[in-house]
């Protein structure tokens, strides 16, 4: 218990004064999958006043916990800050979890214009981080970071293919099927967004109830 404490401690000291401005704040939580617009996301997010968690931290935290469906340390980083996105917020199946201990948060699934666009999007960009920029990255070259692990967890792609388009857009669209059927009776928790869209940057404004001080999104990290 006194382990688990001091960790806390620990984290919260890593964190800074995020988690104490956000104490009794609604939380508001971005579910798109990566290379869906969630920078940009998170870029409009804090000029609207919120303190975004730190996504980075996040991630480390919370994978290995998820690929268990165990989300009670994730819970507990949440309540660190007013606003998360991208990984591990954007996992299958973590936004029910989220929705069962943060009741009444709004929930934010970005999308691309297609399918096709998001696979394209994220081939190029995982191309970029971990291959020549050119060919989709290979298993060896995702296991240099410990990248495959995440990547085989959350597509459940082959070992011989981690890219095989089928199975990325597949999984892409069942999160996205699985996030909008979640939210059917409760269309007021969630909005459904395509940052590049004209007037995408004033749905996201009413959607949380916020002055809209900007016609468009601020576009970051395009690929």
């Amino acid at each position: 218990m006194l382990h688990r404490l001091k960790n806390r401690m620990r984290l919260c000291g890593r964190l800074g004064l995020g988690a104490i401005l956000s104490v009794g704040k609604q939380k508001v939580f971005c579910i798109g999958f990566n290379k869906t617009g969630t920078t940009s996301l998170e870029t409009a997010l804090k000029r609207l006043g919120y303190v975004v968690g730190n996504q980075h931290l996040g991630e480390q935290i919370a994978f290995k916990h998820w690929a268990q469906r165990d989300f009670r340390t994730l819970i507990w980083f949440c309540r660190t800050a007013q606003a998360f996105q991208d990984l591990p917020f954007s996992y299958p199946d973590t936004y029910k979890a989220l929705d069962a201990a943060f009741p009444g948060s709004r929930f934010i699934l970005t999308v691309r214009d297609s399918s096709e666009q998001w696979y394209e999007s994220l081939v190029r960009f995982h191309a970029k981080v971990w291959s020549d920029g050119r060919v989709p990255p290979t298993k060896a070259e995702l296991e240099k970071d410990g990248s495959w692990y995440i990547h085989r967890n959350l597509f459940d792609v082959p070992e011989d293919n981690p890219y095989q388009k089928d199975v990325l857009i597949g999984t892409y669209e069942r999160h996205n099927a699985g996030v909008v059927d979640h939210f059917r009776s409760r269309p007021e928790n969630l909005l459904v967004l395509n940052v590049g869209e004209k007037g995408a940057y004033g749905k996201l404004c009413g959607f949380l109830d916020k002055p809209c001080s900007q016609s468009e999104f601020p576009w970051e990290n395009k690929t």
